[in-house]
């Protein structure tokens, strides 16, 4: 799940990653805006999920995946749309334009 935060006075949008599924013990968030490299995400008890925050450039448009367990790409259920990857699947993708 994505939600977005929109400043008024900066070029950039808070971006919270969320993604919870009962069978997952670690997700990390990957994408365009971090080189692909993942970024683990907290769990949160209290609501079962795995979250993190992440600053983009208002305006565009970033592919991204989950990892879950360090070996299942998974993409985000709610993304803003899917677009096709160079492996034959899909990237989730995040838009930040207002």
């Amino acid at each position: 799940m994505l939600t977005k935060k929109f400043f008024k006075t900066k070029d950039e949008v808070e971006v919270t990653f969320e993604f919870g599924r009962e069978d997952v013990t670690s997700v990390a968030l990957a994408g365009e805006f971090n080189d692909w490299q993942p970024l683990a995400m907290k769990f949160n008890k209290k609501e079962k999920v795995f979250r993190t925050k992440v600053r983009l450039p208002k305006g565009g448009e970033f592919q991204f995946k989950y990892l879950l367990n360090e070996d299942e790409w998974e993409n985000d259920y709610q993304a803003d749309k899917y677009i096709p990857n160079i492996a034959g699947t899909e990237d989730s993708v995040v838009s930040t334009h207002a």
